[in-house]
């Protein structure tokens, strides 16, 4: 199935935050759940969830007495259950009577939108599954799927496939799901469709390909070029470096590159990009200096093509690893009362569990983080988010957290540069401080976020870095603290989380 949408000029302003199709399974068939192979479920009923007991917010429940008792005490929320769009391309549901599985497979991402990473719903307690096409979930309004001023607009989603199949009852019903990846294989292998015959779906022959070599040039790593290892290189409506984060309206192509940083993209709609690209273990975003153009049946070799990441001068201390998330830091263990039983054991997927933020005020009754840099370890000293800590009677303080660091002398000629990467933002401000956390601040974001992603279990949201020029003045030789303040506290869902901190200090010749 797919859809073309279309807003014709002059047409009246409109936001539409979320565009998807929804299938309501039958619930009294239905009751077995799989998104991947290691988050796979039995699923309690929406009559369960409809009795349950309302946290924080109106999707995540407590099961305190539902139908099945093997469900009492845990916690259900579809958030629970979101994907990344560059893994969301089969999931859905069992039924054991009789043994048929209920597939969304997703063949192709060009249609969706925000890049590789960007996170959205699959399936969840219903029994429901969704083919989402587009939403600000993960991202907020800085989305931008507005359309104002008559602007004219159409895309084409989909098509998705939705699988049916089926094994004899003395077959194990986990075979489905075994065939709902071969299906799936078999579908990304067919698209583009030939099928369609809509003149607004181009097929194979009338589209174009790019390939070349990704590679990064920071000498302060490396005195070589550094293949571009793994990286994500993707073409996407002409923007700025990273606009492609919150691009909605036209059509995304992305790929990740090999060992050594070569790329290919196949299947490209015709028209003009942009060439992005960003790679694991480094800062920032890289963008090819000329526009891309593709044209039916091209094939374009852009070659090598070298980004060099934002640096000053040499790392005096780093703290986690630029990822675009904050999967390397604590994650506490949830409260016992509050549970998925799901996620108890895959340490990959602790962050899902349901009121982690609370944690923060059981580990830091008083007094806020302290971080020392040689001697803390960020894997078990850095808490994965930066929020509010709840002092109770629905009351809520702003967070200053600080890190420590010795210099064993001062360079008095430059500047110091602190990099802050960070991986998700909500309603936040931070704030930095040098040695006096009553000085005036030497930076602030401003206001903020709208990712909403700790309260909905995901481990980023939109990516944003910062380059923070410190003044030698301010530095002592010696110890220093660096105090980051999180001002914002209406609720438990303000706060960051941080991708990545680094000090440089200024070049030396």
């Amino acid at each position: 199935m797919y859809g073309i949408l279309e807003r014709l000029e002059g047409w009246p302003d409109v936001d539409m935050d979320q565009i998807r199709i929804v299938f309501k399974l039958n619930s009294k068939k239905f009751d077995f759940m799989a998104i991947s192979d290691d988050r796979q479920r039995s699923m309690p009923s929406m009559a369960d969830r409809d009795n349950a007991k309302q946290l924080a917010y109106k999707e995540a429940v407590l099961f305190t007495n539902p139908r099945n008792p093997m469900f009492k005490g845990e916690v259900d929320d579809k958030y629970m259950y979101s994907m990344e769009d560059k893994d969301n391309n089969v999931h859905g549901w069992i039924s054991s009577e009789p043994p048929v599985g209920f597939w969304m497979i997703t063949p192709s991402d060009e249609f969706r939108l925000g890049g590789p990473m960007k996170q959205d719903l699959t399936s969840h307690a219903g029994p429901i599954t969704l083919s989402m096409f587009t939403s600000t979930h993960y991202a907020g309004k800085d989305m931008r799927m507005d359309y104002r001023n008559g602007e004219p607009w159409k895309k084409v989603f989909g098509p998705v496939f939705a699988y049916l199949n089926s094994v004899s009852p003395k077959d194990s019903t986990l075979r489905l799901w075994r065939d709902a990846k071969r299906q799936m294989a078999a579908e990304v292998k067919s698209w583009p469709y030939d099928f369609v015959t809509s003149v607004d779906y181009p097929l194979r022959h009338q589209r174009g390909t790019i390939e070349g070599q990704f590679l990064i040039k920071d000498s302060y790593v490396s005195r070589l070029r550094i293949y571009g290892r793994f990286a994500f290189v993707g073409l996407a409506p002409i923007g700025e470096a990273g606009s492609w984060q919150t691009e909605s309206k036209g059509y995304q192509f992305w790929t990740k590159a090999d060992r050594k940083g070569r790329f290919i993209i196949e299947n490209v709609r015709e028209g003009n990009y942009s060439l992005y690209a960003w790679g694991f273990g480094f800062i920032g975003d890289y963008k090819f200096e000329q526009s891309i153009t593709i044209t039916p049946g091209s094939l374009m070799n852009v070659g090598p093509i070298v980004y060099e990441p934002p640096r000053n001068g040499p790392t005096l201390w780093e703290i986690g690893v630029p990822d675009r998330t904050a999967r390397e830091f604590y994650i506490p263990d949830p409260y016992p009362t509050l549970m998925n039983k799901l996620y108890v054991n895959p340490l990959q997927d602790r962050f899902r569990q349901y009121g982690l933020w609370d944690r923060y005020a059981d580990l830091y009754p008083q007094n806020d983080l302290v971080y020392t840099v040689g001697v803390s370890d960020y894997r078990r000293d850095w808490f994965f988010a930066h929020v509010t800590r709840n002092v109770g009677n629905k009351t809520y303080q702003p967070t200053t957290w600080q890190i420590i660091f010795n210099l064993r002398n001062v360079n008095r000629v430059g500047l110091y540069t602190l990099r802050i990467a960070l991986a998700s933002a909500a309603n936040s401000e931070l704030q930095i401080r040098i040695n006096d956390p009553k000085s005036d601040h030497i930076f602030t974001t401003g206001f903020i976020g709208k990712d909403n992603a700790i309260a909905r279990h995901g481990i980023h949201g939109l990516y944003r870095l910062y380059s923070i020029d410190v003044a030698v003045s301010l530095l002592n030789i010696g110890d220093n603290t660096i105090y980051l303040t999180q001002s914002r506290s209406i609720g438990p869902f303000e706060g960051i989380m941080y991708d990545y901190i680094r000090l440089e200090s200024p070049f030396r010749t």
